[in-house]
């Protein structure tokens, strides 16, 4: 299956102090994002990043960054957590990790569902789901693509698309159990009609079948009273 080849994205960060809540909220006020540095043996190193080229960085084709700006030369990191603001969606916080680019390491990657239009169970009129967005992979880390693409063009109804039937990119690895379920594509939908509604009238039934409206027999049972009563 087809993959998006991963490159190098340079950023250059600035070493600072590892502070409290305040001094990294001034941080993003000035247009910078706080991170972590570790891994590979070496001391964590606590940094800042400006706010664009982070973004610009992410959105690049790309899982290593080539780091450069704490002193010692260009080391090669992946992103290996992201904090968010729960409601902006803004980076708050990156931790990276630092790699040797000759050992393979995990990540997860993106998996595309491509080819759905030419599916025989999509001009069918059936319905594609996609059960699994996100695989777990074993790759050096200039070989970890940016995504993977499955085709499901072959498709028909009430088939199911699993892990085994994917064909890993050369160099990569995958960790998961090869019977997870990518894709189910399942018959159509049917629209049930609603039913009309049956306008229904209840009333008293007299001795002789006959409806009799309640309030008129209660009426004329006491009229009937009433009368008797006058002839005694």
């Amino acid at each position: 299956m087809a993959a998006s080849k991963s490159q190098s994205t340079n950023l250059t960060i600035e070493p600072r102090e590892s502070e409290h809540s305040r001094g990294t909220r001034r941080l993003r006020r000035e247009g910078r994002i706080p991170g972590i540095l570790y891994g590979r043996g070496g001391d964590p190193l606590c940094f800042s990043v400006d706010a664009r080229d982070l973004r610009i960085a992410m959105a690049g084709t790309g899982a290593v960054f080539e780091v450069s700006g704490d002193g010692s030369g260009t080391t090669a990191a992946v992103l290996k957590e992201t904090q968010r603001h729960p409601v902006r969606g803004d980076v708050m916080h990156v931790d990276l990790l630092r790699v040797d680019l000759n050992q393979p390491i995990h990540a997860m990657v993106a998996l595309h569902l491509i080819g759905a239009e030419d599916a025989p169970g999509i001009r069918d009129g059936g319905v594609l789901e996609q059960v699994t967005r996100e695989i777990n992979i074993e790759a050096l880390p200039n070989e970890i693509p940016d995504s993977i693409d499955f085709d499901v063009s072959d498709m028909e109804i009430n088939d199911t698309a699993t892990l085994e039937q994917l064909d890993a990119p050369a160099g990569v690895t995958l960790l998961d159990d090869l019977e997870t379920t990518i894709a189910n594509l399942s018959p159509p939908r049917l629209e049930l009609e609603p039913e009309p509604e049956i306008e229904t009238e209840t009333g008293v039934v007299g001795e002789d079948g006959e409806p009799v409206e309640g309030e008129a027999a209660e009426g004329d049972e006491a009229s009937g009273d009433e009368a008797e009563s006058g002839d005694e």
